[in-house]
């Protein structure tokens, strides 16, 4: 289980990171970042610092997922998903959005959905079976 949900979150990371760079390539929206206000949000340090520690919180939970035991990790992947989920669908809500914006927003948000329900879901610790050699003969 700890595997499944660190490949989510590299692959909700790798989203984010995409998206964010595909959107430098909207001549629109780099106009806007240029001259520092985008959709009437003035794009300050306290913006940056926001957006980094926003990104930072999948990053962190690829890390978190495997060194947690699995009752904090647990909690740990409900609330950071529900919260990536929240931020991601507020995001939306924002304006129009662009359509490549809608293409990863959702692909974002059925990942973090899918955190919370196999966090829900499925126990945190694996079962690891002990390894009986037979002699092989």
């Amino acid at each position: 289980m700890k595997t499944k949900l660190q490949t989510l979150w590299v692959f909700a990371t790798l989203n984010y990171l995409y998206c964010d760079v595909v959107t430098l390539m909207d001549p629109a929206r780099l106009k806007g970042f240029l001259a520092g206000s985008l959709g009437g949000m003035q794009i300050s340090q306290a913006f940056l610092l926001g957006s980094a520690v926003l990104v930072e919180i999948p990053m962190a939970m690829v890390l978190l997922s495997w060194l947690l035991p699995p009752r904090a990790g647990r909690w740990a992947n409900l609330v950071a998903a529900s919260t990536m989920t929240i931020v991601q669908l507020g995001t939306l809500a924002v304006g129009t959005p662009a359509p490549y914006y809608l293409f990863f927003s959702c692909i974002e948000i059925a990942c973090t959905a899918t955190i919370v329900w196999l966090a829900w879901q499925k126990p945190l610790q694996a079962v690891e079976q002990p390894y009986t050699y037979s002699g092989g003969n």
